[in-house]
Order: C-alpha cells, then sequence, then structure tokens
C-alpha cells in the first residue's frame, strides 16, 4: 500500500453503499455534490427539470411541485430499497428589491427554495427513522446570514430554512438523524453569473468587470470552486459528522463578517 493508499484509507467517510438522493443535481453545486456522493461510493439519486445525465438514477422532477417530489422519491425507495441521505437544493428565487416583488413571486419562492425543503424532508423521515440512521443537507446561502437587497425572497427564505435546519434536528437527533445546511457564498454558477448581470446593469458597468469587483469582498480573493462546496456537503453527510446537526456551515472563503 502506497503513502496515498494510507491517505485514502485514513479518509474513508463510512457511506460506501448509502442512498443518497441529491436535488437538482444536472450542474453546478448539485451536480458536485452528486459526483463527491459518487466517490464515497454511495448510490446515486438525481434530479433536474430536464432529466440528468448521472447517477445509478437521474429524473425529469420540478421540485417545485410536491407530486413530482413523491413520484422521484417512490422510484428511488423502489429501486434501492431505501433512502439514506438527501441533499436539497434548488436554483435561486426571484431577485429584487422588496417593492418590486409581486405576491406570485413570493409565493414561487416559497415554493421553489422552503416547500421542496420540507416535502422532501417529510418523505424520507420516517424510513430513516426506522433504520435509525439518516443525513438531510440543505445547500442554501450565506445571505440566510447576511441579507442583501437584491435577493429579498433568498435572505429571507434562507434564514427561515436555517430555523427548521435547528428545530428539525433536535426533534430527529434521538433517531440517528442529522440536518444540516450548508451556507456557500460566491461560486461561478449560472446563478452567480445572472446575478453578475444584474448588479452590473445597476452600476453601469460591465458583468465582467462586476464579477472582478465582488472578489475583493472574498477575504481568500478567489470564487468558490463547486466541488469545495461538495467535500463539506460529503463530510456532513458521513459516519465521521454523527455528532454534527442542526448547525449551518459557512462555506464563503470568509465573506460573512459576522460572527455568530
Amino acid at each position: 500500500m502506497t503513502h496515498r493508499d494510507d491517505i485514502v484509507a485514513a479518509m474513508d467517510l463510512g457511506i460506501k453503499g448509502r442512498v443518497a438522493m441529491i436535488a437538482a443535481a444536472s450542474k453546478g453545486l448539485g451536480r458536485a455534490t452528486a459526483e463527491a456522493l459518487a466517490r464515497e461510493g454511495c448510490v446515486i439519486s438525481v434530479c433536474s427539470r430536464s432529466k440528468p445525465s448521472f447517477g445509478d438514477l437521474a429524473v425529469a422532477c420540478d421540485v417545485t411541485n410536491a407530486d413530482d417530489l413523491r413520484r422521484w422519491y417512490d422510484a428511488t425507495a423502489e429501486k434501492f430499497g431505501q433512502v439514506d441521505i438527501v441533499v436539497t437544493n434548488t436554483g435561486g428565487p426571484p431577485a429584487a428589491n422588496f417593492m418590486t416583488l409581486t405576491e406570485e413571486q413570493w409565493r414561487l419562492g416559497i415554493d421553489s427554495t422552503l416547500m421542496n425543503v420540507i416535502r422532501l424532508c417529510r418523505l424520507a423521515i420516517p424510513g430513516m427513522q426506522q433504520r435509525q440512521w439518516g443525513r438531510i443537507v440543505h445547500i442554501t446561502s450565506f445571505v440566510s446570514k447576511q441579507p442583501t437587497e437584491l435577493l429579498t425572497v433568498s435572505s429571507t427564505l434562507r434564514a427561515g430554512i436555517s430555523a427548521l435546519t435547528k428545530t428539525l434536528g433536535d426533534q430527529v437527533a434521538r433517531d440517528g438523524i442529522t440536518v444540516n445546511a450548508v451556507l456557500p457564498g460566491h461560486f461561478l454558477t449560472d446563478r452567480q453569473k445572472q446575478l453578475s448581470e444584474i448588479r452590473a446593469k445597476e452600476q453601469n458597468i460591465t458583468p465582467e468587470e462586476y464579477l472582478a469587483k465582488a472578489v475583493s469582498a472574498i477575504p481568500v480573493g478567489r470564487y468558490g470552486k463547486p466541488e469545495e462546496l461538495a467535500d463539506a456537503i460529503a463530510f456532513l453527510c458521513s459516519e465521521r459528522a454523527a455528532f454534527i446537526t442542526g448547525s449551518s456551515v459557512l462555506v464563503d472563503g470568509g465573506q460573512y463578517r459576522g460572527t455568530f
């Protein structure tokens, strides 16, 4: 065994064979998470609006639709017998200042950002309780701790998910289930590029100029790589993270300026 083999063996996360559902995993942070869990030996079930080309099971699913979520969960449980890990994830809700948002945009944000999380947890938790093991991780955003005016809906609902993470984590902890959230900062996803176009227009600069300017607010001096967030999620899903629950973990290169 080489020195590298020794390191790999020492870092085994103990989740080989676990069945993992990852939402909105056709690209970006969701896809990177599915790939990270696959490398750990998990059985992978993914969904997205268009059927993703990755995983042991891939299902076309609109996460704002309760029936679609039930169909995805049932297909996963039927094919693999159980669901051990759930990673919730969505695209960002409408980006706008408060007074320009319509009630319909708020309702869309609630369905796409909050209710899908609630629905997936309600589907998965009973089976996890029966087996006395489970991992739930929510991909949210650092705006849950540091709101921004353009992301009014997201800032409001992501803070709510952090509260849900804590309260739900408390309620299922004795069932061997952990519930955590990861709060990504700036990663060069399609969502980040969309927001850069909006903000660049407001500041009368190019999107490229805005992206370069925004890096100055990140202490590590660069944008995050999707695999860096995915590795944090893989650890939270592991046997080694069994004593971590109810936590909202920042993965933002130090950008959040608060101490709590």
